[in-house]
């Protein structure tokens, strides 16, 4: 078995991304079996300032530390459960120490092996106005669908003043799931759930629409990677 890298941005998101990687191996290869996981994670204040002002070269540098760290614990690969981070370790540098699953490609593989036509996309501001979903969304042939503005910076204000922070509320919980309709309302026929916390707020059974659970779906993925049922990524940053 291969040894899997945790690079985590923001500690929810890694959290449950740790967990559900050792709960496939707990249910697939036995009783408190897994892959060997490492985690790493440099707080996400010091990459704040940096995505205020755009400056996606420095978070990637940032991002860059944990990966080189994960290589010095002895993992083979990384996944990186944080959407946003990935339009920093999409920026142009140095190769990473280790390559690395891209989870926006993971989303839309999914997305197609469902057969999902058009898809709304929840997660910060950064994620619904970058161009990284709708991108590898259109490569599988979907249409990919974002909130209006106003509801966009609902959505990012919530992530950034509670879900980041363990904080989860059904007035939250409930102005999520009015997106969510509405966007079923405009044709959508799935939604995904790329910041990596939103699953511990929306999950299947009260949202309107399937989800697309990128948080579950890359731990799937990178349990696949170390138990030999997938190959190895290739992607070490840049444009996936």
């Amino acid at each position: 078995m291969k040894h899997a890298g945790i690079l985590a941005h923001s500690a929810e998101g890694a959290a449950l991304c740790f967990r559900t990687f050792c709960q496939h191996g707990f249910d697939e290869l036995g009783e408190h079996q897994h892959p060997d996981v490492t985690l790493d994670c440099i707080a996400m204040a010091r990459s704040m300032p940096a995505w205020d002002s755009g400056d996606h070269q420095s978070i990637r540098t940032t991002l860059a530390t944990s990966v080189s760290r994960l290589a010095a614990a002895g993992a083979d690969f990384f996944a990186c459960p944080d959407n946003t981070a990935h339009l920093a370790l999409e920026a142009s540098g140095p190769e990473l120490a280790l390559p690395g699953l891209h989870i926006s490609r993971v989303v839309a593989e999914q997305a197609a092996q469902q057969g999902f036509t058009r898809v709304g996309v929840l997660g910060t501001s950064y994620t619904m106005e970058g161009p990284i979903y709708p991108r590898e969304l259109a490569a599988c042939g979907i249409e990919a669908e974002i909130p209006n503005p106003d509801e966009r910076r609902m959505i990012n204000t919530i992530i950034f003043d509670q879900l980041v922070n363990g904080v989860f509320t059904d007035a939250s919980r409930q102005d999520y799931l009015r997106v969510i309709d509405r966007l079923r309302g405009v044709g959508c026929d799935a939604v995904a759930l790329v910041c990596t916390e939103i699953p511990l707020l929306v999950t299947p059974e009260v949202s309107p629409l399937p989800t697309l659970d990128s948080t579950r779906l890359l731990a799937r993925a990178a349990f696949e990677v170390a138990a030999g049922r997938r190959p190895l990524p290739s992607w070490r940053g840049g444009r996936a």
